[in-house]
């Protein structure tokens, strides 16, 4: 403990496991400490059963019903991979890939007055889905090639369009779409939470949709990726990243005291002696003083039997329902996964439902998710406190990640990640760059 380090991480969560990582390949001396006996912080996978219920206070025991207790490892965070998106990026360049196995998640399901259809990403399931008129399935069809072929460099692809003026309400109009359109697009294409997107510029919209599309192309049934043995599996995979550079991790640390010197961070307490830094990574409940709270996220995870209907008796998919469909501000999501993961006991799903808090009564504003998943045999509902650093680390050197939203991907996990590198390094994030440094390392592979 009584060493000197480059920077000190408190947290296993993904974004301080990353992050712990890219800072180890890029040379810095890293100390890792949580005072958690497990890795993952908020975005830990629990296991085995029985002290998934204890940390719900659900009295007794699982019953026979829910299989060996060790068969199940439950996310606490819900979240998938975006095939072609930023983590994947990072866990292909960093090679964390290596230690672990994934699979497609099945399908990809939007809610439209009261049902759920598949999402149409593709011309040929544009003009076969149930969502839209005929003429109307036309207009998608050719909004859809036009988000294809768009290419900032090429103004002909562009037919007029400014990408940094034009909003995406405009670009809308120009393709004479309607309102369950607009919803379906930007929700569960674009994956926005909000309508806000439709009066800002399109550009990030329609790059938003190209993600969409690239993921799906890559593995055909969805864009989605998620890990086997669950999402705890990522953070343990950067933390082995940062050992094999010399990183020394140690978790069931308590921390008794960040210490600072003229307004900068110099090093961590813990159980009485003191590691010297020079920058620190924390997540925000190790620093209470240096974060406001930026609202609340309710997750319900859901115990099943069976596959939801009407997916095709898919083993795993998301369903999104769009803010409009259910007179709210943000949509309602809903991850599921199962058995085939090695995340359940045989024959049971897991379904968990989340969104941003809206009312006092946040279990009865996602009771239109919950109708979807009858019957459910057990349930638990966490509502957790988003915070948001105050202190961007500019004097102190404390680098506070963002909790984990109510999105069901990444890719705002990433933006934060790099973020906080770009804070602390004074230059942009470079997947290249990450790549160059392996190799000068291990030489090169891929021959």
């Amino acid at each position: 403990m009584n060493e000197e380090y480059d920077v000190i991480v408190l947290g296993t969560g993904l974004t301080e496991c990353i992050l712990s990582g890219i800072m180890s390949v890029n040379g810095k001396k890293v100390l890792h400490m949580d005072r958690n006996s497990y890795y993952g912080g908020d975005s830990a996978s629990i296991t085995p059963l029985e002290d998934f219920y204890k940390r719900f206070n659900i009295p007794g025991t699982p019953p026979e019903s829910m299989g060996k207790g060790r068969d199940w490892n439950v996310d606490l965070v819900p979240k998938f991979l975006m095939a072609n998106g930023q983590l994947v990026k990072m866990l292909l360049f960093t090679e964390v890939t290596r230690y672990l196995d994934f699979k497609v998640i099945e399908g990809s399901f939007v809610y439209k007055g009261g049902n759920i259809y598949k999402v149409p990403s593709t011309e040929t399931e544009a003009l076969a889905s149930s969502l839209m008129g005929l003429f109307e399935k036309r207009r998608f069809r050719k909004f859809l090639v036009y988000v294809a072929n768009f290419d900032v460099n090429d103004p002909k692809t562009l037919e007029g369009v400014d990408p940094h003026k034009s909003t995406m309400r405009d670009v809308f109009k120009k393709f004479n779409l309607g309102q369950d359109v607009f919803d379906f697009t930007g929700h569960a294409l674009a994956l926005y939470r909000t309508d806000d997107y439709l009066d800002q510029p399109c550009l990030e919209s329609i790059n938003r949709i190209k993600l969409y599309s690239e993921s799906l192309a890559r593995y055909g049934k969805s864009p989605y990726l998620y890990p086997l043995y669950g999402l705890g599996e990522l953070p343990q995979g950067f933390a082995r990243l940062s050992a094999i550079y010399g990183g020394t991790y140690m978790l069931n640390k308590p921390i008794e005291e960040i210490v600072m010197e003229n307004g900068k961070v110099v090093g961590v307490k813990s159980e009485g002696e003191v590691a010297r830094c020079k920058q620190l990574i924390c997540d925000p409940s190790y620093v209470s003083d240096r974060v406001t709270k930026a609202g609340q996220v309710i997750r319900v995870i859901c115990i099943m039997s069976h596959p939801i209907k009407n997916t095709s008796d898919a083993n795993s998919c998301q369903i999104i329902i769009p803010q409009n469909q259910v007179n709210r501000k943000s949509d309602i999501y809903v991850c599921m996964i199962s058995y085939a993961h090695n995340v359940a006991a045989q024959g049971k799903y897991i379904a968990i439902v989340s969104t941003t808090v809206e009312t006092n009564d946040p279990e009865k504003e996602i009771k239109p998710a919950l109708d979807l998943l009858e019957p459910v045999e057990q349930k638990f509902v966490s509502i957790s406190d988003q915070f948001a650093p105050t202190d961007l680390g500019t004097e102190s050197q404390i680098f506070i990640s963002r909790a984990y939203d109510a999105t069901t991907h990444f890719e705002t996990t990433c933006d934060d990640i790099k973020d906080i590198y770009k804070r602390m390094m004074g230059t942009e994030f470079d997947f290249e760059e990450m790549k160059r440094k392996k190799s000068d390392i291990f030489g090169d592979t891929e021959q």
